[in-house]
């Protein structure tokens, strides 16, 4: 193991709720919005700091480009009206950015250079697309057979993944009702309350025959997500999407979302300096390549690295968050790892509490920080599959 300068401390965690796209309650908020109402229910929560002393914010995100674009790391700091000495700098590994981000903020500090630092994660699928408004692949990627997948869909890779480790149609259905009764269960006994902080969302409508604009305001606390009314009669009535004889349909697959997540990290000097509390300390953090075709696998590979960076074996994990990006993805990887699935997404996963892209990785972190403090679990561990074949993994102890 590496040896490191200093641990660095999670001394805050929040999310925004997450909603549906397109047409969900966050449809219009624009995703520095949601950054910025992330950034400051930070500061809100540690008011003995003196936000000066922040260095620098790391946020990532998967689509960095039109209302997301322009760095929406440095805009929504002065947007959140942190003092204009703090940096911002976006960074993009797809699903794993607002992870990547985090364990960024946290490098900073463990080698000395940093004792405060923001991190995070901001997406809006309702006003940026997958793929973002206008993708260009490069011609030398369908030159070679083994980047050609760079190009697939990412539903055709999780049907590539369920054909290969022989993940059944009934098992990813049942697997993704299982996910929506977790949320519920979740949603039902409060235990997102601690991690998410509610937005007010203002809608305004021209009234012709007033000649005045109708303002109606409404808070959103909870995740869209989650639904009450879905079965397995239901879902084995969904057609594949991806592939005519496919196994993958919108019914196991995760949700497209709005979303942000922000963390504050910190070093032991600052703790002491501001008198802050810490709630986890990061612990460590890993990514491999896996094949593009397969991408869907790549934390099969990461987890092992992670938990080898952290001196940890599996069975130390209290807590996973696992992204359901597909069920056949996630069963996959249960499988093959061995996790155990009482410990993979207790509160449901991207299934029913949607999957901002950038963002998810940051509010999954938050999931895991307030999850392993309300449980008194050691550890936990956040981890994806990435576009173009990656796997994420990084670990949190609670303190």
């Amino acid at each position: 193991m590496s040896k490191q300068v200093q641990d660095a401390y999670i001394v805050a965690a929040t999310r925004t709720p997450v909603g549906k796209a397109p047409r969900g309650a966050l449809k219009k908020v624009r995703p520095d919005d949601l950054l910025v109402h992330a950034i400051r229910a930070l500061l809100s929560q540690t008011k003995s700091l003196d936000p000066q002393r922040i260095e620098d914010a790391i946020i990532g995100c998967a689509m960095p480009e039109a209302e997301q674009g322009m760095n929406v790391a440095r805009t929504s700091v002065l947007l959140a009206g942190l003092p204009q000495g703090v940096g911002g700098v976006t960074v993009n590994r797809f699903c794993a950015s607002g992870i990547t981000a985090l364990a960024m903020a946290a490098d900073r500090i463990r080698v000395g250079e940093a004792d405060l630092m923001i991190a995070g994660g901001t997406e809006s699928m309702s006003m940026v697309p997958m793929g973002g408004h206008t993708p260009s692949v490069n011609p030398e990627v369908f030159a070679r057979d083994e980047n050609v997948a760079i190009a697939f869909g990412m539903g055709i890779t999780a049907e590539k993944v369920a054909e290969r480790w022989k993940v059944s149609r009934e098992d990813q259905d049942v697997f993704a009702l299982g996910s929506h009764q977790k949320a519920l269960r979740a949603q039902q006994a409060g235990h997102f309350s601690a991690e998410i902080t509610p937005i007010e969302v203002t809608e305004r409508t021209p009234d012709l025959a007033r000649g005045e604009v109708r303002t109606k305001t409404t808070t959103v606390a909870a995740d869209e997500g989650p639904r009450a009314d879905t079965s397995l009669e239901a879902l084995a009535k969904l057609r594949p999407v991806f592939a005519a004889r496919g196994s993958v349909t919108a019914g196991n697959s995760s949700q497209t979302s709005d979303g942000a997540g922000a963390l504050l990290v910190a070093s032991d000097k600052a703790l002491k300096e501001h008198g802050l509390t810490p709630l986890a300390r990061f612990v460590s953090f890993a990514v491999r390549g896996v094949p593009p075709e397969i991408m869907g696998i790549g934390p099969k590979e990461a987890i092992p690295l992670a938990l080898a960076k952290a001196g940890l074996k599996l069975d130390d994990l209290g807590w996973i968050e696992l992204n359901e990006a597909f069920a056949a993805q996630a069963l996959a990887v249960i499988r093959d790892v061995g996790l155990n699935p009482e410990r993979v997404n207790p509160l449901g996963g991207a299934i029913a509490l949607g999957h901002p892209l950038g963002a998810t990785g940051a509010v999954r972190a938050a999931t895991v920080v307030h999850g392993l403090r309300r449980t008194n679990q050691k550890y936990g561990m956040v981890t994806m599959c990435v576009g173009t074949g990656m796997g994420a993994a990084g670990i949190l102890e609670r303190v």
